[in-house]
């Protein structure tokens, strides 16, 4: 049947119209999905699991401090006053308990050796014990106060970071011996390692990173953070050559660059910031505070950073693990009691963690 002029007409009205739909449709979804892969759902997090533990050997406080998470042997090391406790990263069991300690702090996995390091600032030391059976089987002298401590795969070297002498102790993996000592020129926090021969500590009471030589033990760069100040947490992405150090005066996130420290971005965070970690997979970029928030990040490009918002978690867990296998975090914490009365020394005194309520949060999608 032959098609007459009006109707040709409409048909080819609504043609143009099917195909600029059609057009429109593409160009939305297309956005969509580019949206979607460059902001990945980070602020769907929730409470997965909690894990209960009872008090520390011969502790008379609670405390705890840094989470190491060794996702490819699925262990996670917490770091618990006199122990170092340390659960299957799976199901949440206990595999072993690291004791005789004084105050434990930071744990550091050199795999290739078959070796942990526990960093103990009571005793000034660093134990060393075996991966597979978990006994303690050495220790090195390090200083008074050692906290965070990294290990360099570069140059097979292991970095206690001794926050009161403002120091690191440097041991060789290998035999477990200390080989030297930098002087940091101010207290430091948290390092990272780049893997290229470079170690980045956070210096707190400068406002500084410091980037430090792991070969020849020299610190080649100062770099200041402003407008954050304070810092504590740091993680890096090795890949771009990025810093994420987040601090607490002023609350702030900055993102530096890792070659020069130019500070590229910053954003305001919540009180009490003492953990970040990077998720090189999606992008991400995680910060816990005492607040008992995480702040939710996203590397967009390695100049852009956006906000992916925050997950609510419990008071006083500031510290935390990245497990790259499920993409979970790890956050320990207590319960609390009021906080002390104020004196000289603390005019204002925080809660108080009461004794043998430490219990581990386990967070995912």
């Amino acid at each position: 049947m032959k098609m007459s002029r009006k109707n040709w007409v409409t048909a080819s009205i609504s043609k143009k119209f099917s195909l600029w739909n059609l057009l429109a449709l593409s160009v939305t979804l297309f956005a969509l999905v580019s949206f979607a892969l460059a902001h990945p759902s980070g602020v769907t997090y929730h409470l997965l699991k909690k894990y209960s533990f009872g008090p520390a050997e011969g502790s008379t406080r609670e405390y705890f401090d840094y989470i190491t998470v060794d996702s490819s042997a699925r262990r996670v090391y917490l770091s618990h006053g006199t122990e170092v406790k340390v659960l299957d990263a799976d199901n949440g069991s206990v595999i072993g308990n690291i004791t005789g300690l004084k105050q434990d702090h930071g744990v550091a996995i050199a795999t290739e050796f078959g070796r942990g390091f526990i960093t103990d600032g009571a005793q000034a030391k660093v134990i060393i014990f075996d991966l597979k059976t978990l006994k303690v089987i050495g220790e090195a002298k390090a200083d008074k106060d050692a906290d965070s401590i990294v290990y360099d795969p570069a140059s097979k070297r292991v970095f206690s970071m001794n926050g009161d002498p403002h120091n690191a102790t440097v041991i060789d993996a290998k035999s477990g011996d200390a080989v030297g000592t930098i002087d940091l020129g101010g207290g430091p926090e948290f390092a990272v390692a780049d893997g290229k021969g470079t170690i980045y500590v956070n210096i707190e009471d400068k406002n500084e990173v410091v980037a430090i030589d792991s070969s020849s033990l020299t610190v080649k760069s100062h770099w200041p953070l402003a407008p954050a100040g304070t810092p504590t947490a740091l993680a890096i992405d090795t890949a771009h050559r990025r810093l994420f150090s987040a601090g607490r005066n002023p609350q702030m996130l900055a993102v530096l660059n890792g070659d020069d420290g130019k500070v590229i971005q910053s954003f305001p965070i919540t009180a009490g910031a003492d953990a970040a970690v990077y998720e090189p997979e999606t992008g991400m970029l995680f910060v816990s505070t005492r607040e008992g928030v995480v702040h939710i990040f996203h590397e967009d490009t390695p100049d852009k950073y956006s906000v992916l918002g925050t997950v609510k978690t419990e008071f006083g867990a500031k510290t935390m693990g990245l497990d790259s296998k499920t993409h979970n975090l790890y956050l320990d914490t207590a319960n609390f009691g009021p906080p002390p009365a104020p004196t000289a020394e603390r005019p204002h005194p925080q809660p108080t963690p009461i004794l043998g309520t430490f219990h581990l949060l386990v967070y995912g999608q």
